[in-house]
């Protein structure tokens, strides 16, 4: 059992991250959405990154954000618990939620990489040698040296793809909306924005490619209008205190109609589901849904953590298969 505290912290939204990172960008226009407060915790760009890992078991992406001793890995399920937890102003101000986060594994996915290797490959020799193989090994595998050489080599192909959903997302726009579905914005504007933020700011060609689409750019303003919320920063140190003076808050639940028949107790790895060289977090199931896993682990001198993923993207690997029965 972890000390009482003496303040309250337990409800303190912190954000681990750097300024340059495209996907922080997109918790951080999450965070302006709803208005809220929130504390930035800057992460290295490379690994090794060991404040971080500390807390999550070994998942090295980033954004991280915590909330005690929750760690919520991805923008999937940073928005979840957002929302969750500040349900006004909503992240679905229309009855489509379902249809942006299906949208949202699209701009998480394909559209991402598509971005990644225009921006990569447009840096060729230019890219730090250490930068380029450490994002070149998280996305683009094993061969990566041979993946920058090919992105290189297939730029103008690369920018076709890209630009073929910017006109579909300008149409979208061309009724002078302010935001992708009306007049408030929603979790699929975060979700867009951040890729347009990434071509626009590490592309030498974003700018002027970008300039075609002249709604895009109007919508771009809005979001961009929206800001970050009230952020202050906090230390590494500080973020490993928090954890260490709270308890996870997740209870344990059984989904019966889970495919990999995952019940609280087993112990399992998760890691993202694709071949990124990237260091498997391990733990005991807390729940496990269509939407979510929650692992606890223990960490020495910090105790319980309750480490949460996406399902949708993420890997789950059975430990200790006589948990299931």
């Amino acid at each position: 059992m972890k000390a009482p505290q003496m303040t309250d912290t337990s409800a303190e939204i912190i954000l681990h991250n750097y300024p340059q990172s495209p996907v922080a960008e997109k918790a951080r226009i999450a965070f302006g959405i709803k208005g809220i407060s929130w504390r930035s915790v800057e992460i290295p760009r490379l690994a090794p990154k060991p404040m971080l890992t500390k807390l999550t078991g070994g998942y090295r992406r980033t954004p991280v954000m915590q909330i005690g001793a929750d760690i919520y890995c991805d923008t999937q399920c940073i928005l979840r618990e957002l929302e969750r937890r500040h349900p006004s102003p909503t992240f679905f101000p229309t009855s489509d939620a379902g249809l942006m986060w299906c949208l949202s594994r699209w701009t998480d996915g394909a559209f991402f990489d598509l971005a990644v290797k225009v921006i990569l490959g447009s840096a060729g020799d230019a890219l730090p040698e250490d930068f380029a193989q450490d994002r070149g090994r998280l996305y683009l595998g094993q061969d990566w040296a041979a993946g920058l050489l090919a992105a290189n080599a297939a730029l103008p192909h690369l920018a076709s793809q890209v630009r073929a959903p910017l006109h579909w997302a300008n149409d979208q726009l061309s009724d002078n909306r302010k935001f992708l579905i009306g007049a408030d914005p929603a979790a699929i504007d975060a979700q867009l924005y951040h890729l347009i933020w990434f071509l626009r700011g590490r592309w030498d060609r974003g700018p002027a490619f970008l300039s075609e689409f002249a709604h895009l750019e109007r919508w771009e303003k809005n979001v961009a209008g929206i800001g970050h919320g009230a952020m202050s920063a906090m230390s590494p140190e500080d973020a490993v205190l928090r954890a260490k003076e709270n308890e996870p808050i997740t209870k344990q639940a059984t989904d019966a109609r889970d495919p990999q028949g995952l019940k609280p107790g087993m112990r399992v790895t998760v890691s993202p589901d694709l071949d990124g060289g990237e260091q498997p977090v391990e733990g005991e199931v807390v729940v496990a849904n269509s939407d979510t896993i929650v692992l606890c682990r223990q960490e020495p001198d910090v105790g319980s953590i309750g480490v949460h993923f996406p399902r949708a993207g993420y890997r789950v690997e059975i430990l200790d298969e006589t948990r299931q029965t």
